[in-house]
């Protein structure tokens, strides 16, 4: 939920006319917790979590690229882009470790 947070600020800097791009940002990234919280909701069998936490990697994958898209052409200051990759890369770390959990159960 940090990364949504810091995302959603991150994107007032993206000027208006790059809309698609931003709802992009926006929706990948709001995906990863929305992904995680369906899937553990979804108690019928353990694959269904760990394929939504599969989902939710994509997702980091997928803002990660779009953030990257917004540093090379300035809609983003460095230092935001760096902030939130730093924390992306400690969201996907979770993220891997849970799936990988999921997979040895």
């Amino acid at each position: 939920m940090d990364l949504v947070d810091l995302v959603i600020r991150a994107l007032k800097e993206v000027p208006r006319e790059e809309f698609d791009l931003k709802r992009q940002i926006f929706r990948a990234t709001t995906s990863i917790p929305f992904n995680i919280a369906e899937g553990y909701r979804r108690k019928k069998r353990r694959g269904a979590y760990q394929n939504h936490v599969s989902i939710a990697l994509g997702s980091q994958g997928e803002m990660d690229t779009a953030v990257e898209v917004c540093a090379r052409n300035s809609f983003m200051s460095r230092e935001t882009c760096r902030e939130i990759f730093s924390i992306s890369d400690r969201v996907g770390a979770m993220l891997n470790k849970l799936h990988d959990s999921l997979e040895a159960s």
